[in-house]
């Protein structure tokens, strides 16, 4: 099509909407988000492999419903986030690991609805801490210590 053909179709495109009364217009709501949930795209997101309605990532694995993140891995619903595995519902995030509801935190494995905390192991709710284990804190060398152990312990890498 030329350009004034494919104007000229938006244009009546933009009329037949703006026509609809309530019932057409929610049954073509209807359509449209039957349409998006059929299709697992992954629009604006680049190098992506096995991910399911994400949207502006790059370089991820197996994600579904993600934003803006990068490197991640089997993380849902997850936004603004990079290098996190298995992380759900975790925002401005990095390198987490089987977290759920953290923002703004860094390197927590096995957290949940952290804010603002680094280097946490099985922590919960905790604001603003680094280096704590089972919300009790540590000193650094100590703490990379007994979370070495526990690793390997529990298999981890």
């Amino acid at each position: 099509m030329t350009t004034p053909d494919l104007l000229a179709e938006e244009a009546a495109t933009r009329e037949g909407v703006a026509a609809l009364n309530k019932r057409e217009f929610l049954d073509q709501f209807q359509k449209l988000s039957k349409q998006y949930a059929q299709d697992p795209g992954n629009p604006g997101s680049y190098a992506c492999e096995g991910c399911q309605r994400c949207a502006n990532c790059m370089f991820c694995k197996d994600c579904d419903s993600c934003h803006q993140c990068t490197h991640c891995t089997r993380c849902e619903l997850c936004n603004n986030c990079s290098h996190c595995v298995d992380c759900k519902s975790c925002h401005a995030s990095a390198y987490c690991q089987q977290s759920e509801n953290c923002t703004h935190s860094a390197y927590l494995v096995l957290c949940r609805n952290m804010q603002d905390s680094n280097y946490c192991f099985g922590c919960v709710g905790l604001s603003k801490k680094d280096f704590h284990i089972l919300n009790v804190p540590f000193p650094r060398t100590e703490y990379f210590k007994v979370v070495a152990r526990l690793r390997k312990e529990m298999g981890m890498p």
